[in-house]
C-alpha cells in the first residue's frame, strides 16, 4: 500500500497524490508531529529543570538533616549523547550544582522522585518484545544515558572460553548471565540478549570467533529512575558528599498516596537541561523514541500545569486523574487542528511512532510540513531533520544523487512499514513538501528503503515548475 502526496511550497499546488487521504502507519514519521508540538507549545529556548529539595538548609558544617530529594521533570540530556559520547560527564551538572552549595553530608536517603509524569513507564501500544531494546527504553521523569546500557562483547582467549563483556557505563544494576562462547576462527558471529520485561537480569547467548571484532549492542534498563539515583549517589560520594541512607525512588502512584508540597520544601540546587532546540534535533536525526515520548509528556505536563494554575486562581480545583500521555495527546490534537489538519487524519496514542496502532494520512503529514514551513520556528524545525547523505538516519541514503545534501526528511521504519516525509528543492528550483508512505510491504529493508528513496530522488530531479494547477516540464 502506497500513500504519497507532493505539494509545492512556492505555489501551494498539489503536484501528485496517491491514497493521500488513507490512514497509514507512520512509524517514526510520527516524530514530525511531536517535534513540531514541542517547538510550538514550549519554544526552542525552553529548558527542563531538575531540582534538589530538602526540608532545611545545610548547617555550617554542610550537613543536611533528613532526606535529599532529586526531583526530575523529564530532562533527557543527562546522557553521553549530549557530551561527545563521554558517560562520565552525564551526571556532572547535577553533582557540581549540589557540591557548589557546600553540602558535604546527607543524614537521610537520596530519594529519586519521578512523580512529575503520571502513567505507565512506556508508551501506549508499545509491544512487550520491544522493551528490552534501546528503541523501547522505559520512560521516566528521571532519565539518564537514554535509560540504556551499552554492551561490548569480545571473544575470549581460546575456543570454548566464555566471551568477555563490558558495560558502558559500568553498572551493578544489571545482572548478566553469560552463556556466550568463543569458537574457532571460521565460525559465525552472533550474540543474543534477553531481558524479561520488568527485570534487570540479562541473558547473553551466542558465539564469537577467535580474533573477531567486538560485538556492540545495548539493553534497556528496567526501572530507570532507580538506576539514575543509584548512579547519582555513587557520583556524589565520589566527590566527597556522604549519604548516610540509601538510594530509593518514588513514582507518581506512591506520591499520590503520600503527597508532598514543593512550596514547603527548600530547593537546595537545580540544573537546567540543554535548550529544547537541541533536544528536538537529537530526537529527530537519530530517531530517538525515548526523547520523542518525553517531549510529548513534557508538552502535556506543562500545558496542563498552566491550565490548572488558571483554574485554581479562578476558584476551580485541580484534576490529577488523567495520565500525562493522555494530556500530551490531547494537546497534540489541538495543535494539529491549529495546523489546518482535518479531524480523524491523525490517530496517535503516543509520541514516537513505535505504537502499532498509530495512523495518519499523507495529507496530514504534508499539511504539517507546510504549516511548519511558515512557523516562527521553521528554520529550527527543518534543521532538526536528517539530511540525505549527511547525517542522522539518512546519512547513508541517496548518496551520489541530486537528493544528497538536498532532501531533509524524517524516516520511519517498523515491521512492514517504510516512510519518508520532508522537504526538497527540485533541479527546476522549486521547493516541495512531500510524504511517501509504504505499508504492508514484505521485502528486505534495504530494498524497501531504496523504493522509497527513488521517489524522493525522482522529485529532486524534476526540471519543471508547477504552473496553472499542474506540474509543467520544461
Amino acid at each position: 500500500m502506497w500513500g504519497i502526496k507532493v505539494v509545492s511550497l512556492d505555489t501551494g499546488l498539489t503536484l501528485f497524490e496517491h491514497n493521500a487521504g488513507k490512514l497509514l502507519k507512520p512509524a517514526s514519521n510520527a516524530k514530525l508531529f511531536t517535534g513540531a508540538l514541542a517547538l510550538d507549545r514550549l519554544g526552542p529556548d525552553y529548558r527542563i529543570r531538575t531540582s534538589f529539595y530538602s526540608t532545611a538548609k545545610p548547617n555550617r558544617s554542610g550537613t543536611l538533616n533528613g532526606d535529599l530529594i532529586v526531583y526530575g521533570r523529564g530532562d533527557p540530556s543527562f546522557a553521553a549523547r549530549f557530551n561527545d559520547g563521554d558517560h562520565s560527564k552525564s551526571l556532572a551538572p547535577l553533582v557540581e550544582a549540589l557540591v557548589a552549595t557546600g553540602v558535604k553530608r546527607v543524614k537521610g536517603d537520596l530519594v529519586g522522585d519521578e512523580s512529575y509524569f503520571r502513567g505507565p513507564p512506556f508508551g501506549s501500544s508499545w509491544t512487550w518484545d520491544d522493551l528490552q531494546y534501546y528503541y523501547g527504553a522505559e520512560v521516566s521523569a528521571l532519565t539518564q544515558e537514554d535509560n540504556v546500557v551499552d554492551l561490548v562483547v569480545r571473544p575470549g582467549s581460546r575456543a570454548g572460553a566464555p566471551c568477555l563483556m563490558e558495560t558502558r557505563p559500568a553498572t551493578g544494576l544489571l545482572t548478566f548471565v553469560n552463556r556466550s562462547k568463543t569458537i574457532e576462527t571460521d565460525g559465525e558471529r552472533e550474540i543474543h540478549l534477553h531481558r524479561p520485561p520488568g527485570e534487570n537480569t540479562v541473558r547473553v547467548s551466542g558465539q564469537l570467533p577467535l580474533g573477531s571484532t567486538n560485538w556492540n549492542d545495548a539493553v534497556a534498563v528496567s526501572h530507570p529512575a532507580r538506576w539514575f539515583v543509584t548512579r547519582l549517589k555513587e557520583e556524589l560520594e565520589r566527590r566527597g558528599v556522604k549519604i548516610s541512607g540509601k538510594a530509593r525512588t518514588v513514582d507518581w502512584d506512591e506520591r499520590r498516596a503520600k503527597p508532598i508540597e514543593h512550596s514547603e520544601l527548600l530547593e537546595v540546587a537545580s540544573v537546567e537541561s540543554r535548550p529544547l532546540s537541541e533536544i528536538v534535533t537529537k530526537m529527530m536525526k537519530p530517531s530517538q523514541n525515548l526523547y520523542a515520548q518525553l517531549l510529548l509528556l513534557q508538552a502535556g505536563a506543562v500545558t496542563e500545569s498552566r491550565r490548572r494554575k488558571a483554574e485554581v486562581q479562578s476558584g476551580g480545583s485541580e484534576d490529577e486523574t488523567r495520565n500525562t500521555e493522555d494530556l500530551g495527546i490531547a494537546e497534540l490534537k489541538k495543535f494539529v487542528g491549529e495546523a489546518g489538519i482535518s479531524d480523524g487524519e491523525v490517530l496517535f496514542d503516543e509520541g514516537s511512532g513505535l505504537s502499532r496502532r498509530a495512523l495518519v494520512t499523507p495529507n496530514a503529514i504534508v499539511q504539517l510540513l507546510t504549516f511548519m514551513s511558515r512557523h516562527r520556528n521553521a528554520d529550527i524545525f527543518r534543521a532538526a531533520l536528517p539530511v540525505a547523505g549527511v547525517d542522522g538516519t539518512l546519512r547513508n541514503r541517496m548518496r551520489g544523487t541530486v537528493a544528497e545534501k538536498n532532501v531533509t526528511a524524517k524516516t520511519g521504519t517498523i515491521g512492514y512499514v517504510f516512510t519518508l516525509s520532508g522537504y526538497l528543492n527540485t533541479v527546476g528550483a522549486e521547493e516541495l513538501a512531500f510524504s511517501v508512505m509504504l505499508n504492508n510491504y514484505d521485502a528486505g529493508s534495504n530494498t524497501a528503503r531504496g523504493d522509497v528513496d527513488a521517489v524522493a530522488v525522482m522529485l529532486a530531479e524534476f526540471r519543471g515548475r508547477s504552473k496553472g494547477g499542474k506540474a509543467v516540464a520544461y
